[in-house]
């Protein structure tokens, strides 16, 4: 992360987003599959860790690369992409709104209060009880209900920001600048797309 200033002097908080170049490597359509979607690849892969069935995936998009991580995603009805063609950052314009969707960090084992913002018990007074779960709730089935919120792992799974805006967009170097932060550490991988929410703005 970093920051940038806009035109009135304003401080905006931002994320570095490497965004390209991904290829398409593999096309759906509603008459094949279904549904229509485009798989693409992204960063380079090591010869040596791509297996056969998959040299022979990536050989169908004519692009000759292996690429370390495939995703698909859905397109609209009209949209045409090629095999091989290279989507980059200028996809995406200044002053519109992107989801962005990684694994977060990962906290290990946590408890009620750090993992679902409960509030704690007294800490004076002769309480015994200050950051423990609290009632379990519902003593008449004498078990616990399924979904309630207790300690446990924290992090480390798929998260989705919404709505975050794109400030500025350098197609020369493929680099987007969206404020505010992200999902995952500095390096990770993660998906950006158009927004589903704030597509009115």
């Amino acid at each position: 992360m970093t920051q940038v200033f806009r035109s009135d002097g304003r401080a905006v908080p931002v994320t570095v987003i490497e965004a390209g170049p991904c290829t398409v490597v593999q096309k759906k359509t509603a008459a094949t599959d279904g549904y229509e979607a485009i798989q693409l690849g992204f960063g380079k892969q090591k010869e040596r860790l791509v297996n056969k069935p998959m040299k022979g995936h990536f050989k169908k998009s004519g692009s000759g690369k292996n690429f370390k991580f495939l995703r698909e995603l859905r397109t609209d009805t009209g949209e045409s992409y090629d095999l091989g063609q290279e989507i980059k950052a200028d996809v995406f314009n200044e002053g519109e709104y992107v989801d962005v969707t990684g694994t977060s960090k990962g906290k290990g084992f946590a408890g009620v209060i750090k993992r679902w913002n409960f509030n704690r018990a007294p800490m004076a007074h002769g309480s015994m009880y200050h950051r423990r779960t609290g009632s379990l709730c519902a003593t008449d089935p004498a078990r616990v209900f399924k979904g309630r919120k207790l300690a446990g792992r924290l992090g480390g799974v798929q998260t989705t920001i919404q709505g975050l805006e794109v400030i500025k967009v350098d197609p020369g170097r493929n680099i987007l600048l969206v404020k505010g932060a992200v999902p995952g550490p500095n390096g990770s991988f993660v998906v950006v797309r158009k927004t589903v929410k704030n597509a009115k703005k």
